[in-house]
């Protein structure tokens, strides 16, 4: 059996959704524990792979979203400009990565035409590279964070114009 990052993320969701504290899924080739923060445990959610060879999962953040941080550089824009634009928010714990590689372009810039589905950047967590697409179409109109900055679980990473 193998899971990918989106389907972890679905199991994610489900939990949080319902009052189970723990989930637990185990195959051949490994075992899967999700817990909920808060009274019942005080640990973070546990991945544990049994064959790292055949399978690793990517990391998976806590239930419980944190706080984004504060931008360093405050700057509000107009209400009427951002009722309109979607936010493309990191998925993960991690660090930010604009580009495939260090040498490379990178994947989007302010002004870019992007698609659903296309790669926008790289959240790299636990060694592990985590492409992170877009989930609507449309330009990009702001890069909130900079390449190698650290990033948390549900922090906004672009601002898109949907159309």
């Amino acid at each position: 059996m193998e899971l990918n990052f989106n389907e972890i993320r679905e199991l994610l969701a489900l939990l949080n959704q319902t009052d189970l504290a723990e989930f637990t899924l185990k195959s051949s080739d490994f075992e899967l524990i999700l817990r909920k923060q808060g009274k019942e445990s005080d640990r973070p959610v546990v991945v544990e792979p049994a064959d790292t060879a055949r399978f690793t999962p990517p990391p998976v953040a806590p239930v419980v979203p944190a706080a984004p941080p504060a931008p360093a550089i405050p700057s509000p824009p107009s209400p009427l400009a951002t009722e309109k634009l979607v936010e493309i928010t990191s998925p993960i714990v991690g660090t930010f990565y604009s580009a495939p590689a260090p040498d490379e372009p990178p994947f989007v810039n302010v002004g870019d035409r992007i698609r659903n589905g296309q790669t926008v950047c790289i959240i790299e967590a636990m060694k592990i590279m985590n492409e992170i697409e877009a989930e609507v179409s449309g330009e990009i109109v702001e890069i909130l964070v900079k390449n190698g900055d650290s990033v948390e679980f549900g922090q906004a990473l672009m601002r898109v114009n949907p159309g």
